[in-house]
């Protein structure tokens, strides 16, 4: 089994690359970014896996459901209501769904389950936890939520803070400290470190689970050179005072990593990281479509001999 911890519109893509390969995958997701909106309750990470894995996902915009309508954001406008979290019908029928789910007493770990089940979805996804914890960005004085940073306000400002809210006292869901345990490798997938990853790894007891099997863990960088290839994490780490480089993402996650692949172009970087004593591989890490995808995770399972 594989396990992936996964967060971001650019995680879909490992897990899809993994998944061709027939392999037996299980996705710990994370769900700082979950948000209330409308009185429903969106999980974009979670349903990112699922509409990926299903075949359903909008490929263009990286979330949501492909060839969806706005109706109901339509409506909402005549309503006087704002509209800038752009969710679809067929997408917020996901949302008011599971609303209703939690309201009659279900957890979000079954939930997920049965949203897989729905979507015929063969691939086990796990929240990180069923507790909430909500990342929260302090931009130009202000504390908002991560999507009303990214999407409401695009990103703009300066960030003078990342909080994971709730995280310390949040329990690590028990079947995702399973899938860690149990993996024959486990995968941090290339998402934002920051506000994908580390939000999960904020939860008391998931990065001591990783660090005591980090034999088995390899991390896959977002970044190719000082950018990210999809998505700020670029941005995040350089207002957290990291480095915005693999090194910089390598000392992040040198003590629950003992491997690493990073792109060709970043070669030179890759005697640095092995002074964290993290093994390195190189390979073209920027997955373009679906053939990208599965030779990247084939590339991963060659050179671990899986």
């Amino acid at each position: 089994m594989i396990t992936i911890l996964a967060g971001g519109t650019g995680s879909i893509k490992m897990v899809r690359g993994f998944a061709a390969h027939d392999q037996e995958v299980t996705v710990i997701s994370n769900v700082g970014d979950n948000y209330w909106l409308y009185g429903m309750y969106v999980c974009p990470d979670i349903d990112t896996i699922i509409y990926g894995l299903s075949g359903i996902l909008d490929e263009d915009k990286g979330w949501g459901v492909k060839k969806d309508t706005n109706n109901f954001l339509r409506q909402m406008e005549v309503f006087g209501e704002e509209t800038w979290f752009r969710v679809g019908d067929r997408d917020a029928a996901t949302h008011l769904i599971r609303t209703n789910m939690l309201k009659n007493g279900k957890n979000l770990s079954d939930i997920t389950q049965w949203m897989c089940e729905k979507f015929a979805v063969e691939s086990k996804v796990i929240p990180i936890t069923d507790n909430t914890v909500e990342t929260r960005i302090t931009a130009n004085g202000e504390d908002l939520h991560l999507q009303e940073f990214w999407v409401k306000h695009r990103g703009r400002g300066n960030i003078e803070g990342i909080q994971y809210v709730g995280a310390d006292k949040a329990r690590p869901n028990p079947d995702a400290i399973s899938a860690i345990q149990d993996a024959e490798l486990v995968v941090i997938a290339p998402g934002n470190p920051l506000t994908s990853i580390g939000p999960m790894m904020g939860i008391k007891g998931v990065r001591k689970e990783l660090t005591k099997n980090k034999k088995k863990v390899v991390s896959v960088s977002p970044l190719i050179g000082n950018k990210s290839f999809s998505g700020p994490a670029d941005k995040y780490m350089e207002a957290a005072g990291i480095e915005v480089s693999v090194f910089g993402l390598a000392q992040m996650y040198a003590d629950v990593c003992s491997k690493m692949v990073i792109d060709t172009k970043d070669k030179a970087q890759a005697s640095k990281i092995q002074g964290l004593d993290i093994q390195v591989f190189d390979t073209k890490i920027k997955m373009q479509n679906k053939m990208a995808e599965e030779a990247l995770a084939g590339f991963i399972l060659k050179q671990l001999k899986l």
